[in-house]
């Protein structure tokens, strides 16, 4: 370690007088960077008090000098950010509370109506508007976690399939859809839609709760574009019967699978940050997340 000792060089004087009233004297310090600290001009009438205000001085520059040298080596906090920088902050904290309450009452968008899509489709307009375009190549690692489908505009077609074919809600197949989640783990490129379902059951027999959870893998095919493949469906009972082992679906061998291929899929992330998302799917469906 480099020595202090050039910190507490003597006060040099640049003029002196033999005289007992002495009647100026300036006091200098060389300070670390080669700065030239000039000490305020001292008048005084006897050499006692000359030499009193000249230690005074001189402590007070060491103190000084040993203040700066603390100052250069301490660790200090980050800048507060910006006034444009807070401002959208607060700006996208209330467009999320305006999109999260208006998709909030709608049953994950089973309830949602004309009207309720339009609102929903301009609230998250205007979030991803100020929100910017979304680079998952930077910040796939948001991506991780388990997240829950607060809304979407597919299952406003009154089907669990959304724009795509599924089994339809209401009377004629008692089904009651409950929480839908996404799991997500980048590390392994796996993507688990996770649906719960209250399955009807001929009185007297109580409703049969299950777990469906579709696996898929995922790739990034674009700076925020994601497809996913399905492999399996595994339905876990729930309640009740949650003893009951879990069951894999059987697939549809490939020659009797229709011409479309409904295995996989593709959606683009267009607003995403710590506790919120939102995708757009390739046929359209717009879907709300938050982190569970």
């Amino acid at each position: 370690m480099a020595s202090l000792s050039f910190l507490f060089h003597s006060p040099t004087f640049l003029s002196q007088s033999s005289s007992s009233s002495f009647t100026s004297s300036s006091t200098v310090c060389f300070l670390p960077g080669n700065t030239l600290a000039v000490a305020k001009t001292l008048s005084f009438q006897s050499p006692r008090r000359r030499r009193l205000l000249v230690n005074e001085n001189q402590f007070q520059s060491r103190s000084f000098v040993l203040r700066s040298a603390l100052d250069e080596v301490s660790v200090l906090d980050p800048p507060p950010p910006s006034g444009s920088e807070r401002d959208k902050s607060e700006l996208i904290a209330s467009l999320k509370l305006k999109l999260l309450s208006t998709v909030s009452g709608l049953n994950r968008g089973l309830a949602a109506n004309t009207d309720d899509l339009q609102k929903a489709e301009a609230a998250a307009k205007e979030l991803e508007a100020v929100g910017g375009p979304v680079d998952l190549s930077v910040d796939l690692d948001k991506l991780q976690g388990k997240w829950r489908l607060l809304y979407s505009s597919a299952f406003s077609s009154r089907t669990l399939g959304g724009s795509r074919p599924g089994p339809p809600t209401g009377r004629l197949l008692p089904i009651t859809l409950g929480q839908v989640f996404q799991r997500i783990d980048v590390l392994s490129k796996d993507f688990d839609n996770i649906v719960e379902l209250e399955l009807g059951a001929p009185w007297p027999l109580p409703p049969v709760e299950v777990t469906a959870s579709l696996a898929h893998k995922f790739e990034l095919i674009g700076s925020a574009k994601i497809k996913i493949i399905f492999e399996k469906t595994t339905v876990k009972t729930a309640g009740n019967l949650s003893q009951l082992p879990p069951l894999e679906l059987p697939r549809f061998p490939d020659a009797l699978r229709p011409p479309t291929d409904t295995r996989s899929g593709e959606f683009e992330v267009t607003y995403l940050d710590d506790d919120t998302r939102i995708t757009r799917g390739d046929r359209g469906e717009l879907r709300v997340f938050v982190i569970a």
